[in-house]
């Protein structure tokens, strides 16, 4: 299978915030996905995501986790995670599985 964003946006549900216990996809911290062609047919993978707040103490350990999500993908050669603060993330970002699971209406 092809990597392409929607392979790499799924990879990246597997993340879970530690401290709300939803996905980083669904919690609306991923803000841009490259796929980009490597060697041998094979694909680099360029995220730009964001935290809750700039304070973020998970954010660390979500970055790795998420660099670590999307090498497993097959077809992916190399990862990059740029972390970025704007635009600010807010909780209109959130899908409404993310609204449910933390009991917002």
């Amino acid at each position: 299978m092809p990597v392409n964003e929607d392979t790499v946006r799924e990879a990246l549900k597997q993340v879970v915030d530690p401290e709300l216990f939803v996905n980083i996809v669904d919690l609306g911290l991923i803000y841009t996905v490259t796929v980009s062609e490597a060697d041998e047919g094979k694909s680099n993978v360029s995220i730009e995501m964001t935290m809750t707040s700039p304070a973020c103490p998970a954010g660390p350990q979500l970055i790795q986790n998420s660099k670590d999500a999307i090498g497993r993908i097959e077809g992916v050669s190399g990862v990059e995670v740029k972390l970025v603060m704007t635009p600010p993330w807010t909780p209109d970002r959130m899908t409404d599985d993310a609204r449910d699971q933390l009991g917002i209406f």
